[in-house]
């Protein structure tokens, strides 16, 4: 049985490398597909107040009465500027109410004709000093416009603060979305994508979805079930596909 698990992700590991490299070559020879979030001409910047971009992906101002923070307060990384490639579109926004030790910050990253603007965000937390101790693939129903269900990905997470050296956990949730699909697994999303190409000559373009929130031990489900009504409230404001009705799977990627 092991072994089989093995071929299954050594096969699965294959795909994924053999469509980036074709992704890659295929770049300059596409049309562009839609978007599948909300895209305005709104500045968005980096944490030294330079400009990364003319347009961003727009994110509310209030949900649930918890305010937006100035967008200072939670700009886009230098690293992340320089590392990832030059036509990323982002949206980034942090939430919390004065006096509240409930805070959320929502990251869009919504590539462009490269591909590799979409990464994996558990490197990004492992960067961050962040130690993942729990991987759960998850299901967010959502009202607006219609009642549907958001297949995702939920990471707990652990770190030390290195101050106080108290411990702290992360629920970091994700999933991605292009102009007519919804998948939280990074392999659906590149079969699309490659699916896609072959029959329509289109380069998908995907945006990759995430909201992260903190606590202390102990209080994991309570921030989940606040958080999980924070993304119910919020999604619908900002992407534009959605999912099958309830009562039918949600839109896959495997389609």
């Amino acid at each position: 049985m092991r072994k089989a698990n093995w071929v299954v992700y050594a096969a699965a590991l294959g795909m994924m490398v053999v469509t980036a490299g074709w992704l890659k070559d295929f770049q300059g020879r596409h049309l562009l597909g839609p978007p599948g979030v909300r895209v305005s001409p709104v500045p968005i910047y980096d944490e030294a107040t330079n400009m990364v971009s003319t347009q961003s992906v727009v994110l509310p101002t209030n949900v649930l009465g918890i305010p937006a923070w100035p967008h200072w307060t939670c700009p886009i990384t230098i690293s992340e500027e320089r590392t990832l490639p030059k036509d990323t579109t982002f949206g980034r926004g942090y939430y919390r109410a004065s006096g509240s030790d409930f805070g959320v910050q929502i990251s869009v990253v919504l590539m462009g004709t490269d591909h590799t603007s979409i990464h994996q965000p558990q490197y990004c937390l492992y960067a961050q000093g962040w130690t993942v101790t729990q991987t759960e693939r998850i299901s967010l129903h959502v009202e607006r416009p219609f009642a549907y269900d958001i297949p995702a990905i939920k990471l707990t997470a652990t770190r030390q603060l290195p101050k106080s050296g108290q411990m702290i956990t992360g629920i970091y949730i994700y999933w991605f979305v292009s102009g007519d699909k919804i998948t939280a697994e990074e392999s659906s999303r590149l079969l699309s994508m490659w699916k896609t190409m072959l029959k329509k000559g289109e380069l998908e373009r995907w945006a990759y979805i995430s909201y992260f929130a903190t606590c202390i031990p102990e209080r994991e489900q309570a921030t989940f079930e606040r958080l999980e009504k924070f993304i119910q409230a919020s999604a619908p404001e900002f992407q534009l596909v959605t999912g099958s009705p309830a009562g039918r799977l949600p839109l896959q990627a495997q389609k």
